[in-house]
C-alpha cells in the first residue's frame, strides 16, 4: 500500500471512530434523559448505539466517565467573561447565561446528575473539576482581578471568597432546595456581594 493510501485509510478509521464516539455519547444522553442516570447502563448504551460493550469500555473505563464526556459534549459556549469595564454587568451577563443553561433541559437535569455522580466517584469528580469547574473559576477570578487592579472593588477583597459567594447560593438552590434559578436570584447575589466589596 502506498503512503497516500495508508494516509487515506488512517483518515477513514479516524472518521469512523469519531462517528462511533459521537453516536455512543448521544445514546448516553438520550437514555439518561429518558430513564434517568440512576438506570443508565453500559449495556443499554451499547444496544442503543449499535456497538459492543467492549467498544465502549475501550474508550471509557466506567459509566460515570462516559456520562461526564457526554454531558460536557453539550454546547456551553458563551460562559466566558467579556471586559466592558463594568464588572457587575460582565459578571451578570455570564451568570444569567449559566442560570438559563442550568434551568432547562437538557443541560440542567444532566448536570445535576453529573454532580451527584461526582460525589461518590473520585475520577468523575476530578475530571469534572479539571475540565469544567476550574476553567470557569479561573475565568471569573481573572475578571475580578482586573476589576480589583482598576480600583472597581476593594484592594484587599478576597477574590476566592467572592467566587464562593457568586456561585454558592446558585448551587444551593440548584442542588439542595431544587428551587428554580431566576435572573432575580443573580441580581440578589450580585447586590449582596458588591455591597460588601465596593471600593472604600
Amino acid at each position: 500500500m502506498t503512503e497516500p493510501h495508508r494516509a487515506a485509510a488512517r483518515s477513514s478509521r479516524t472518521a469512523r471512530a469519531a462517528d462511533r464516539t459521537e453516536t455512543i455519547m448521544q445514546a448516553t444522553l438520550d437514555l439518561a434523559r429518558e430513564t434517568g442516570y440512576a438506570k443508565l447502563s453500559i449495556e443499554a448504551v451499547a444496544a442503543r448505539a449499535g456497538v459492543g460493550k467492549h467498544t465502549i469500555y475501550r474508550r471509557w473505563p466506567s459509566r460515570g466517565l462516559l456520562f461526564l464526556d457526554a454531558v460536557l459534549s453539550l454546547n456551553t459556549a458563551g460562559l466566558e467573561h467579556r471586559d466592558t469595564g463594568d464588572i457587575v454587568a460582565d459578571l451578570r451577563e455570564v451568570m444569567v447565561k449559566a442560570v438559563d443553561l442550568l434551568g432547562r433541559p437538557p443541560w440542567g437535569p444532566l448536570y445535576q446528575d453529573l454532580i451527584g455522580e461526582a460525589q461518590h466517584d473520585p475520577e468523575v469528580a476530578a475530571a469534572l473539576d479539571q475540565r469544567f469547574i476550574q476553567p470557569q473559576t479561573a475565568d471569573t477570578l481573572a475578571r475580578l482581578k482586573t476589576a480589583r487592579e482598576r480600583g472597581e472593588i476593594a484592594p484587599d477583597f478576597d477574590l476566592d471568597l467572592a467566587m464562593d459567594i457568586l456561585s454558592g447560593p446558585l448551587y444551593y438552590r440548584l442542588l439542595i432546595t431544587q428551587q428554580p434559578l431566576t435572573h432575580a436570584d443573580v441580581d440578589r447575589v450580585l447586590q449582596a456581594l458588591f455591597t460588601g466589596m465596593g471600593p472604600h
